[in-house]
């Protein structure tokens, strides 16, 4: 197995694992992953600058697109999908872009990774232009897929990161804003990508849109304020969000919610200022949409902290 890649290396401690129950299985995959967070902590600063590029980007009316194959792509493509129902977004805001298009989703489609021109069509198809933040994401950092989606975003005048769990070549490192490399190490079977690197890659997407979402107003405290109650739990939640913040009775948050068109973030601003809906939406649009720059108070402390 003659291969630089990290993510391709045999892992000594799991050379036996053919022959081991299915609690040590359990044991040894649950041992490799403990390694997970304290890589992803290597990362920090790197992270910490990838929240700030989507922040730019979403403030100056662009968006991020995380661009991979396999694993990877899936990955992106189920971070960018959570992030309308949890923050109210524009699914346009995050979109995933995966080679081999939709039935990779579901379907392996593993020659799509080699193809550098279906991620330069990929990626004209969506519409990247200059000033969006474009994010590719490969284990093992080297597929040709997501290299050339780079190199194809930062030509279009995009900010350009790579997110990887094996060292990028040189080129690479050379081509974008920001990189992100937690190392995992060998995987627990050789080379599947799916075990430690995607729960790495899981992790770190995670971060980047809570918190460039956070960063941009879409909590109150550590509370959703802008999700979108599209169904009978969220529609629940959102009236205990305004119950909480609030301190109204059930019907009269209903109400209040009504008259806020369903928006959890206007409500609350339009209880705590005593104003219209109408005024809050300005007054959180002079805000930047961050309700702790309008509202005066802090959210309810946590119950038992």
């Amino acid at each position: 197995m003659l291969d630089p890649r990290v993510t391709e290396r045999r892992n000594p401690r799991s050379a036996d694992i053919d022959v081991a129950t299915a609690i040590q299985i359990v044991d040894l995959m649950n041992v490799e992953d403990r390694g997970v967070a304290d890589a992803v902590a290597t990362q920090r600063l790197a992270i910490a600058r990838a929240i700030e590029l989507a922040e730019e980007a979403f403030r100056a009316g662009h968006r991020l697109f995380y661009a991979g194959a396999g694993t990877s792509g899936r990955l992106g493509v189920l971070d960018a999908s959570e992030c309308p129902p949890t923050f109210g977004s524009d699914p346009t805001l995050v979109q995933g872009i995966i080679a081999g298009g939709p039935a990779a989703l579901t379907r392996s489609q593993e020659g799509a990774e080699d193809r550098p021109d279906g991620a330069r069509a990929d990626l004209t198809a969506a519409g990247v232009a200059a000033g969006d933040f474009v994010l590719g994401i490969a284990a093992s950092g080297t597929t040709p897929y997501v290299r050339a989606a780079i190199e194809h975003a930062r030509a279009l005048g995009a900010r350009t990161g790579i997110l990887a769990c094996s060292p990028p070549a040189p080129e690479i490192l050379s081509a974008v804003d920001v990189a992100i490399v937690p190392v995992t190490g060998p995987e627990v079977v050789t080379g599947s990508t799916r075990l430690k690197a995607g729960t790495a890659t899981k992790m770190v997407l995670n971060m980047i849109t809570t918190g460039a979402m956070v960063r941009l107003g879409k909590t109150y405290g550590n509370l959703m304020v802008d999700l979108q109650a599209t169904n009978d739990k969220l529609r629940d939640r959102a009236e205990r969000l305004v119950i909480t913040t609030c301190d109204l009775t059930r019907d009269d948050a209903r109400a209040l919610l009504a008259r806020a068109h369903g928006h959890v973030k206007v409500a609350i601003t339009m209880h705590k200022l005593g104003v219209d809906r109408p005024t809050a939406l300005a007054r959180l649009g002079t805000a930047g949409g961050v309700i702790r720059r309008v509202v005066p108070d802090a959210p309810p402390p946590v119950e038992g902290a």
